[in-house]
């Protein structure tokens, strides 16, 4: 595998995959953030260059210091040649198979790659596949060809207005971590505690502070310029208040140039609608995370 180095080959890189997506998307959101100066400081390994047929993104081997924390042993794949995929995916030298460790893609074709890797090399994977969801206005800028004006909610995507007397709009400090892992599906634990704070410090985040100071709705970005971890404490629910931070979150972060895409569980009704109330377009792909321990 060949590493990408500079902002030159980096640009190049983001225009090529832009031509894939949205299967290229988990890996084109993080090359557009390592062009942000590429604070999670990642590197970019492609099997040949510029006509690549695999792209795999990984942090660099002295960010994967602890065996059992896979969110920092995270890689994102984008293959054209899902065969050729499975060969780079096997080289021992581009993922360290004995950690812990997470795979992203845009793409669910590798999910039966994944699995034959994970036999011949006795892990056990949890697949999670979910809706993936890009936002209108990213659409239209990135592949109009999937937008249908005609479906986006009549509400012009906007959210009704919130009581400013009890809810004041901000950004997340680390010190509410604890509380965003709390009701993260994929946290709970001192690895993901970890993972958020450094995702607050780093990336652009918003939320609602309620009248006790604390956030009572919010949501985040992470390393692959997803929005990331979003929730409302229960006391607060049904009131609006995710829609008012999905919308703050959208505008800061495509004011900034990110692609605005986020996935929802296949089983939250209740999230799917608000992501289509708001101008959130479904992909024709899954979101897909494959979560693998060695046995």
């Amino acid at each position: 595998m060949f590493p990408l180095q500079g902002a030159q080959m980096l640009q190049m890189l983001e225009k090529a995959l832009s031509k894939s997506l949205p299967e290229s998307l988990k890996v084109y959101g993080t090359v557009f953030h390592m062009s942000q100066g590429n604070p999670f400081n990642l590197k970019v390994l492609v099997d040949k260059w510029p006509d690549f047929d695999t792209v795999l993104v990984r942090p660099q081997e002295q960010e994967m210091t602890d065996d059992l924390d896979h969110y920092t042993n995270t890689y994102q794949v984008f293959s054209k040649d899902i065969r050729k995929g499975q060969e780079v995916l096997a080289t021992p030298e581009v993922i360290n198979w004995k950690q812990h460790l997470q795979i992203q893609s845009s793409q669910s074709s590798l999910n039966e790659v994944i699995l034959n890797l994970a036999a011949a090399k006795s892990l056990q994977v949890k697949h999670s596949q979910n809706i993936l969801y890009m936002w209108a206005d990213t659409v239209r800028k990135l592949v109009p060809s999937l937008l249908d004006e005609k479906n986006l909610a009549p509400t012009g995507g906007k959210p009704k207005p919130i009581n400013e007397a009890l809810f004041r709009p901000s950004s997340l400090d680390v010190a509410h971590a604890a509380l965003v892992n709390e009701f993260w599906g994929f946290g709970g634990n001192e690895r993901s505690l970890r993972f958020i704070e450094r995702c607050i410090r780093t990336f652009p985040s918003s939320c609602l502070l309620g009248p006790e100071g604390t956030p009572v709705a919010w949501g985040l970005m992470d390393q692959t310029g997803e929005m990331r971890a979003g929730a409302t404490v229960p006391k607060y629910r049904s009131q609006g208040l995710n829609g008012h931070v999905l919308y703050t979150h959208c505008l800061a972060l495509s004011k900034l140039g990110f692609p605005v895409y986020c996935h929802v569980a296949k089983k939250n009704k209740i999230m799917q609608k608000i992501k289509l109330s708001f101008h959130h377009v479904p992909m024709p792909c899954d979101w897909n995370q494959w979560h693998c321990v060695p046995l």
